[in-house]
């Protein structure tokens, strides 16, 4: 059985081929216009076809050529598109960072107003030795600025805590809800003095706990407003502290307990206003007034 060797043709052959038989086509596509009879009949069964498929071979070729050209398009004005997205997503993004800026802005001006009778500076700030509550964290300003160990710190819509250190130009504030910490509060419409305690196993819930409030005839309903006591030796009288969320008798029937929701957001502090004086400088100066 003999075997049967593959045949590979060139490009170029392949070419002339294809260029013989369109010669040989158009002679006979002429042929057949000029005469009649057979080669008229052989024309319209082997040409006019022929013509036809070379016709829509051409067609086709042109369709691809735009379809390509097409799709060429799509992708250029796609990547313009993804480039205006991309643009506009940061532009979006800056946005939203300039509104919650200016929010902050605009609350610690409300907050600064709200107690135009103590002098104060902004500080923001920039460390905090936990990553989730910011019971002790660190400000841009120190000694340099005049900042002192006592002076009150505030946010939010009150009171955040207390410097308890500085260095040339920074400071550490202690805030409310730490462990360590003990503020004398009262009850704003009754004049009622409580001990409002750090417990930061209690912040997790969005809270603090204030204690040893006496029993009395008045009321304290939720939502009544917890301020800084006259009788406190570091921090100043008026600051807002928070509101009454809950409020129980203890077993001895003589004080009463409970939980606050602190003026301040103890997750986010990115502000702060510090007053420049403290309690006792305070104190000094307006005995010398009287």
């Amino acid at each position: 059985m003999k075997s049967v060797k593959n045949i590979k043709i060139k490009s170029r052959h392949l070419l002339l081929i294809f260029a013989a038989i369109c010669v040989i086509l158009m002679g006979l596509s002429l042929l057949s216009k000029m005469t009649r009879g057979p080669f008229r009949v052989i024309a319209g069964y082997t040409v006019v076809p022929m013509q036809k498929g070379l016709n829509h071979i051409g067609r086709w070729t042109v369709d691809v050529t735009q379809n390509f050209q097409t799709i060429k398009e799509l992708r250029t004005e796609n990547k313009k598109l993804q480039k205006q997205i991309d643009d506009l997503t940061v532009e979006n993004g800056e946005l939203a960072l300039n509104q919650k800026e200016l929010e902050r802005l605009e609350g610690l001006y409300k907050l600064d107003q709200n107690y135009a009778d103590y002098e104060k500076t902004g500080a923001r700030v920039i460390a905090s030795n936990t990553s989730n509550w910011f019971d002790v964290f660190t400000i841009d300003k120190g000694k340099k600025d005049g900042i002192k160990p006592g002076m009150n710190v505030m946010a939010g819509s009150g009171l955040v805590g207390i410097v308890t250190e500085t260095g040339p130009n920074w400071a550490s504030v202690r805030s409310i809800i730490d462990d360590t910490s003990y503020v004398s509060g009262m009850m704003l419409s009754t004049g009622e003095k409580c001990m409002i305690r750090g417990d930061l196993r209690l912040i997790g819930s969005g809270k603090i706990r204030f204690e040893d409030l006496p029993v009395s005839d008045a009321e304290i309903e939720k939502g009544e407003q917890v301020v800084t006591s006259y009788i406190s030796n570091k921090y100043l009288q008026g600051i807002l502290i928070g509101y009454v969320s809950e409020i129980k008798t203890d077993k001895n029937g003589l004080t009463r307990h409970g939980t606050i929701t602190p003026a301040a957001d103890f997750s986010d502090l990115q502000d702060v206003l510090v007053i420049t004086k403290t309690k006792v400088e305070l104190d000094k100066q307006n005995n010398k007034k009287d």
